[in-house]
């Protein structure tokens, strides 16, 4: 052995002698000491809560869309009359879907039955047994639809909500569905991360992130503890090839009970009402505020009437926790807030001038005053077509377009309208202004709209934008 070999292996040594004198120690492997830990799996979980998973088919006939210009006579007279005649053709997907009680209830996600037309739907247990099932409640806003199953005799296997905020990182969790449509299909992993805000497939943005494998079919399919409870339902993915990468995203369970509960209430989801716009706290937010972190949500404006006026919420608060659980955003506060049945209160945390400070928010829903007295405009003008409502604190809510919203809003716009107009209007915009005259409500405007003119100046409010038209008549 040379010089320079002994000194290296002298300082192995006393590496090893020197973490071994500050209680570090190398772990050793575990072997097996009996046949029943080789067998150690998830199989008893499995038993238990795939039963409850199903596959969800949806059939609809949907009408292909043909342009306007087929219609003419001209065309008609070369091409044959059934030219240009819009065709039904039956449109199919696949999802899956989780039972939640012994009569029936199935949830599953919103964008897998989503689609215009008439559907079909049908349920196939894993046991091969299959049954129709009718829409009971689609809410867009969560990305959650409820089902029910047909011909139900209150016997079918089904899975207890559990508690999704005790879930912690690194808990192990199964997914349960129906990948690429090749049959039910269990994949196992950990919480890669919760409270995920920053994903963009729905309004309530509170995702738990997990890396046991989703594919496509997996959408509405059962993210489950080890309790065999569902904590989740499994949503999207995050991938550049339409494959599983070990990113995917589920609704948490108590945001599902929420919608579950509602469909079983009447079939309308209620979720509290704040009276408040929030924004995020930037870094430049929390310097210029003196808080060690942009942390927490900004009240940026507070209705005069709402539960948060009467809390005693200020603009220029910042709230930092709803009951026990912190927020680090809007959109976290939004979970918290609305997860929470109505009645009673909430305890809120905030800050003031650096002070911090509790109070209690009433837990109501946002009131229908004044009422949406929805209309469908006709005529020559440039709403022509147009379905409008009043905007209400329950219908600003339910549109999400905010606490300081008011006016008419643009419900729905039929896509074969005619007038001069076309495409001067879309679904979600606030009608403010009609040729320099406020718009205060449907009935207003329908009067409005009467009048014969060359052309229309119309103020549009279009998300943060305010838009002033010039529109021919």
């Amino acid at each position: 052995m040379t010089e320079a070999q002994r000194l290296i292996a002298a300082g192995l040594t006393c590496i090893a002698v020197f973490m071994l004198d500050c209680g570090v120690a190398w772990a050793e492997p575990v072997v097996p000491s009996s046949r029943e830990e080789i067998a150690r799996s998830f199989s008893p979980i499995v038993k238990r809560a795939a039963p409850a998973v199903v596959n969800v088919y949806v059939r609809r006939k949907v009408k292909q869309r043909v342009s306007p210009i087929f219609n003419d006579p001209f065309f008609r007279q070369f091409m044959g009359r059934g030219f240009g005649i819009p065709r039904e053709r039956v449109q199919n997907s696949l999802g899956s879907g989780v039972i939640v009680s012994p009569d029936g209830v199935v949830v599953t996600n919103n964008h897998v039955i989503k689609g215009r037309g008439e559907a079909e739907i049908k349920v196939v247990l894993s046991d091969k047994r299959e049954f129709s099932a009718k829409l009971v409640l689609e809410d867009e806003r969560t990305d959650l639809a409820i089902l029910r199953i047909e011909e139900a005799d209150g016997k079918f296997p089904f899975l207890r909500f559990d508690d999704s905020d005790a879930l912690e990182v690194g808990d192990l969790v199964l997914a349960i569905g129906n990948p690429f449509g090749v049959g039910q299909t269990v994949t196992s992993g950990i919480v890669s991360a919760l409270a995920r805000t920053r994903i963009g497939i729905s309004d309530y943005q509170f995702f738990i992130q997990t890396d046991a494998a989703i594919n496509p079919g997996n959408s509405g399919g059962a993210l489950v503890d080890l309790k065999g409870n569902l904590v989740g339902i499994n949503t999207a993915i995050y991938s550049r090839s339409g494959g599983s990468i070990g990113i995917g995203f589920a609704i948490p369970s108590n945001m599902v009970r929420l919608v579950v509960n509602s469909a079983s209430q009447g079939g309308q989801v209620k979720r509290p009402w704040l009276g408040a716009t929030l924004q995020p706290i930037t870094p430049d937010i929390a310097d210029s505020l003196g808080l060690d972190r942009p942390v927490g949500a900004l009240v940026k404006n507070v209705a005069k009437t709402g539960p948060a006026a009467q809390g005693g919420l200020k603009a220029g608060d910042v709230v930092i926790s709803v009951g026990d659980k912190e927020i680090a955003d809007p959109r976290a506060f939004r979970y918290r807030f609305t997860t929470r049945a109505i009645g009673g209160a909430v305890k809120v945390a905030a800050l003031r001038e650096g002070k911090r400070f509790e109070i209690d928010i009433a837990l109501v829903a946002a009131p229908e005053d004044p009422p949406r007295d929805a209309r469908k405009l006709s005529g020559r003008h440039p709403f022509s077509g147009a379905q409008v409502a009043n905007l209400s604190p329950a219908l600003a809510e339910e549109l999400s377009l905010g606490e300081d919203a008011y006016g008419v809003v643009v419900l729905d716009v039929a896509r074969d309208r005619p007038g001069f107009g076309y495409g001067s209007v879309r679904p979600g915009d606030i009608i403010v202004a009609v040729n320099e005259v406020k718009v205060k409500n449907t009935s207003q405007l329908e009067q409005m709209v009467t009048d014969r003119r060359r052309y229309w100046l119309v103020t549009l409010k279009r998300g943060p934008r305010l838009l002033n038209l010039r529109i021919g008549g």
